[in-house]
């Protein structure tokens, strides 16, 4: 098989389910076969060719996956947040260079706007829920350009284009090839050992690599279904669960901890779901998280560890009989991992900046030298791409990270990791949820502070909850500052973010 997403979906039988939605009839795979030559026949028609980039601007659902499949076909995709501002889709449609942007029929929202003043294509999507989920056209406004030949992207050709989340700096552009995206999904459904009997119910957002890859990529290439719900919300998760019957879920930590706050009163539910097993990525979960999940959900909790640059996966934790060890991301699932010193491109034994070399990595980062430099580096042999991940591989060759490197606080040179006092103030009976980042002293340069959520119906004060950490930890890594919220702020894609949250929190001015 070639390493591209349209000999991904050609092997398998064209009477299988492929894509659901609320209410709606499921798409074959043979028609999404039929769709996807159709899209690729429309793109060419409209002038737009394997090299051409398409932003596409779609809510969360059963078209926003299956354009991202077809369209990926004939040329170059960049999905982009629904949510962002005008100026936002200006700042992304310039630096992708997208030749055209795919929006809903009736989508007059700053998308269209900022598309106009660039000058780009419009492309509508046409649907309706009477068709099969995930069923489009798509329609041009205004002229078509010069047709393109037949020519369709081959493996080395990019697939996907996302940007990193530029939480410190300028957001980088990372292409992601048909090879990578293909190696990525084929690593997701070996280490989760997919068949077509499988249907992951998708709750995460489809712009960003978590859902596209692992929930939609990984499931095709299985010859899976894929139920899209509307997005996450946990008021409706358990009864798609009960209309949807997955086999599976994926979910970022936060996505898991709002599900157990509801699971008590959804438990007839949980228990004729029979998952057999639920996934969690994109951030680290809590090993106490892990434990309530296999217990509310009688099913295993497999941790993976991912990123853009990959295509998603790295790590994962195997399935049963394989051993889960909690608060670790796993194994080797896909590309080689190694430690490497942080400062110097030489392999090492001890904890370390966490690299990976693979079929799934990116070659480079679009136009940008600098990050290539620092990012990439050859040694044993192995093109090595540096995480920004400090971890350390234990003796079985699980992977156990210790926070991101721009993350780690520094109190006065004592290095502390963030996800180790997670950990610790999680224990307190009465915390649901916790966020430890660096809050700006003027003599020790940075000092520890904490967000925390606390559970249903039970009190503590920031005073007892740094009174616990004083008990479990030596004093320098106690928190100085805890704060008590209902919501801890989150990203786009349901992450709690360490990087500027004091100033989100106001306990800090912002320049």
């Amino acid at each position: 098989m070639t390493g591209t997403i349209k000999a991904l979906l050609q092997r398998h039988d064209p009477n299988l389910l492929a894509i659901g939605a609320p209410e709606r009839e499921w798409l074959t795979y043979g028609g999404l076969r039929k769709l996807a030559a159709n899209v690729a026949k429309s793109l060419k028609d409209m002038g737009i060719g394997p090299q051409d980039r398409v932003a596409i601007v779609l809510p969360n659902g059963p078209e926003m996956a299956t354009a991202f499949i077809s369209v990926a076909q004939a040329a170059v995709t960049a999905p982009l947040n629904p949510a962002y501002r005008e100026e936002e889709y200006a700042f992304y449609l310039d630096d992708l260079k997208a030749k055209a942007i795919i929006v809903l029929a009736d989508d007059d929202g700053p998308a269209v706007t900022a598309a106009k003043c660039i000058g780009i294509a419009i492309i509508r999507l046409h649907t309706n829920s009477e068709l099969p989920a995930g069923e489009f056209t798509l329609v041009l406004e205004g002229k078509n350009s010069k047709i393109q030949d037949g020519t369709e992207p081959t493996s080395e050709d990019t697939a996907l284009i996302l940007h990193t989340s530029g939480t410190t700096s300028r957001p980088k552009i990372v292409p992601l090839l048909q090879s990578n995206v293909v190696a990525s999904a084929l690593h997701i459904k070996d280490t989760l050992q997919l068949t077509p009997a499988d249907r992951c119910m998708n709750v995460m957002p489809l712009f960003h690599i978590h859902g596209l890859i692992a929930a939609v990529s990984a499931s095709l290439a299985a010859g899976a279904s894929i139920w899209c719900a509307p997005g996450f919300d946990a008021l409706r998760f358990f009864g798609w669960m009960k209309e949807s019957r997955p086999t599976w879920y994926t979910a970022v930590p936060t996505m898991h901890q709002a599900l157990l706050s509801r699971a008590a009163r959804n438990m007839d539910i949980i228990e004729n779901a029979h998952l057999r097993f639920l996934r969690s990525s994109s951030a680290s979960l809590p090993a106490q998280v892990m434990k309530e999940l296999v217990e509310t959900f009688k099913a295993p909790v497999i941790e993976a560890y991912g990123m853009t640059e990959a295509a998603h996966q790295m790590s994962s934790n195997p399935l049963p009989p394989g051993e889960q060890k909690p608060g670790s991301v796993g194994l080797e699932a896909g590309p080689l991992i190694r430690i490497a010193d942080e400062q110097d491109n030489v392999l090492i034994q001890t904890p370390g900046e966490v690299v990976i070399s693979g079929p799934n990595v990116t070659p480079g980062y679009e136009s940008n030298e600098e990050a290539n430099r620092t990012s990439f580096f050859m040694a044993d042999g192995q093109r090595w791409f540096r995480t920004g991940d400090r971890g350390v591989l234990d003796e079985d060759g699980y992977l156990r990270l210790t926070g991101r490197l721009k993350e780690i606080i520094n109190r006065g040179g004592e290095k502390i990791s963030p996800l180790e006092i997670d950990g610790v103030l999680m224990d307190h009976p009465a915390v649901a949820q916790v966020v430890t980042f660096a809050l700006p002293h003027p003599k020790l340069g940075e000092e520890v502070a904490a967000a925390v959520v606390l559970r249903e119906g039970i009190v503590a004060t920031e005073r007892e909850i740094r009174d616990f950490a004083a008990t479990q930890m030596a004093d320098f890594k106690v928190p100085r500052k805890v704060v008590i919220m209902e919501e801890i702020p989150k990203g786009a894609t349901g992450k709690m973010q360490r990087i500027g949250l004091a100033e989100k929190l106001g306990l800090v001015k912002s320049d």
